[in-house]
């Protein structure tokens, strides 16, 4: 089981050598653990044991970091690496919103089995707004994946080129954090309550002083706002595809905001930071964090509906309180 109390959870790795060598055993549930390291050395030496170990218990592996680490780990695995499904997180987590269907589907594809992961969305140089969402979904981890399911997922941190805010919120968002010498339960993991907290705070406000579209919509505007978001798209540069997403992706938000609202929305659209903007805002609430980012069924109007724009736009963040909802939606440029 999962300890979201902070504590280290029980039967899942006696205590690590010196050399961070540890013994691993089999596990019955979810474990959702950081990793810390310094250099390709101490990579090598917390995440090829993990996997070795996993493929030796018969485990199946997924290993989702970035090329370079890709490379570091075919490398050091040698005739093992083709036995580990490797998958690129510069092309899976471009928009982190679509990393936790991935893991979704890769322990649906075990039903029962227990399987292993290594999933890496935190890198240096990584975009202020993709580093915002990023840290919500390794705190959507928290809620989108059951005690009960059998996935061990280590998530790396770099902290020689992280900042130390970004490995400070690695600590609350994650129950067990590891190093090559220590395993041990985070002391300021704040599970659900940490999520719900990030969830309902505002995103920040734009740089930009002067918002280049705004306007008030309602159910027989739609048109209008499908029309500003094109004329912005393309004018900003956007070719014909994007455009079309980017359109859709707005209208779908668009309509989920006035029907689950209590009258007229607004959108706002501007560029900054290499980037076009389009905000909508909405008095409804979105109650449930996950809405919007695993398949939505037939009947979920507001799930189908933000599921679509993570699937078509670079980047969409929900904030929702009970103030309201803000969804921003980013293009680059």
């Amino acid at each position: 089981m999962r300890a979201d109390d902070g504590t280290a959870p029980t039967g899942t790795r006696e205590a690590a050598t010196g050399s961070g060598a540890g013994r691993y055993r089999t596990h019955d549930g979810y474990r959702h653990e950081a990793f810390f390291w310094e250099g390709d050395d101490q990579f090598l030496t917390g995440t090829v044991p993990f996997i070795r170990e996993g493929l030796a218990a018969g485990q199946p592996v997924m290993v989702a970091v970035t090329p370079t680490r890709i490379d570091l780990l075919r490398e050091a695995l040698d005739g093992e690496a083709g036995e580990v499904r490797f998958v690129d997180m510069e092309r899976l987590g471009a928009n982190p919103a679509r990393i936790i269907p991935a893991w979704r589907q890769f322990t649906d594809q075990h039903p029962g089995r227990p399987v292993r992961g290594i999933g890496e969305p935190i890198w240096h140089g990584r975009r202020l707004a993709e580093l915002a969402e990023c840290q919500m979904h390794e705190a959507l981890l928290n809620l989108a994946v059951g005690t009960e399911t059998p996935l061990w997922l280590m998530c790396p941190y770099d902290t020689a080129t992280l900042p130390e805010e970004v490995v400070a919120e690695a600590h609350r968002s994650h129950p067990v954090v590891v190093d090559v010498e220590t395993h041990r339960g985070s002391t300021t993991y704040g599970g659900v309550h940490h999520l719900r907290k990030m969830f309902k705070a505002e995103l920040p406000r734009t740089q930009v002083q002067v918002v280049v579209s705004h306007r008030s919509f309602g159910a027989d505007d739609y048109a209008q706002v499908r029309a500003d978001v094109r004329a912005h798209a393309s004018s900003a540069g956007l070719d014909t595809e994007r455009t079309d997403d980017l359109v859709l992706g707005v209208h779908e938000v668009a309509v989920n905001s006035v029907r689950h609202g209590r009258g007229a929305s607004e959108l706002r659209i501007w560029e900054e930071h290499h980037a076009l903007v389009c905000e909508v805002r909405g008095v409804g609430r979105i109650v449930n964090p996950m809405e919007g980012r695993l398949p939505p069924g037939s009947s979920d109007e507001l799930d189908h509906g933000l599921w679509m724009a993570h699937q078509l736009c670079d980047l969409v963040q929900v904030r929702s309180s009970k103030t309201g909802t803000t969804v921003r939606i980013h293009s680059w440029l």
